[in-house]
């Protein structure tokens, strides 16, 4: 079955960085999309950023020129490299994967961003 498995969150300093990976298994890799969105407390859930299989890359205008998403085919890995962090990225993550409309989530990662 498909699995994405996030890590990487945690506790940090404004200002401070963060690298969220999504381990995914049960798909070819390569051909999905990758996003990784976000759901603070009270709010929707988010994109954050994605990247297709093309590695066409688009952002959220909140963490433009702060957050970068990569991908490495080779270790079905989606990464979230975010810095400059700011209070109002406190969320958990999640990873997305999608495919032909066939889509599945992670558990999610909390990031925590005190002040």
């Amino acid at each position: 079955q498909v699995q994405l498995v996030e890590s990487g969150g945690g506790l940090v300093q404004a200002g401070g960085s963060l690298r969220l990976s999504c381990v995914a298994s049960g798909i070819i890799f390569s051909i999905n999309y990758m996003g990784w969105y976000r759901q603070a407390p009270g709010k929707q859930r988010e994109l954050v950023a994605a990247i297709t299989s093309g590695g066409r890359i688009n952002y959220a205008d909140s963490v433009k020129g702060r957050f970068t998403i990569s991908r490495d085919n080779a270790k079905n890995t989606v990464y979230l490299q975010m810095n400059s962090l700011k209070p109002e990225d406190t969320a958990v993550y999640y990873c997305n994967r999608n495919w032909r409309g066939n889509s599945n989530w992670g558990q999610g990662t909390q990031v925590t961003v005190s002040s």
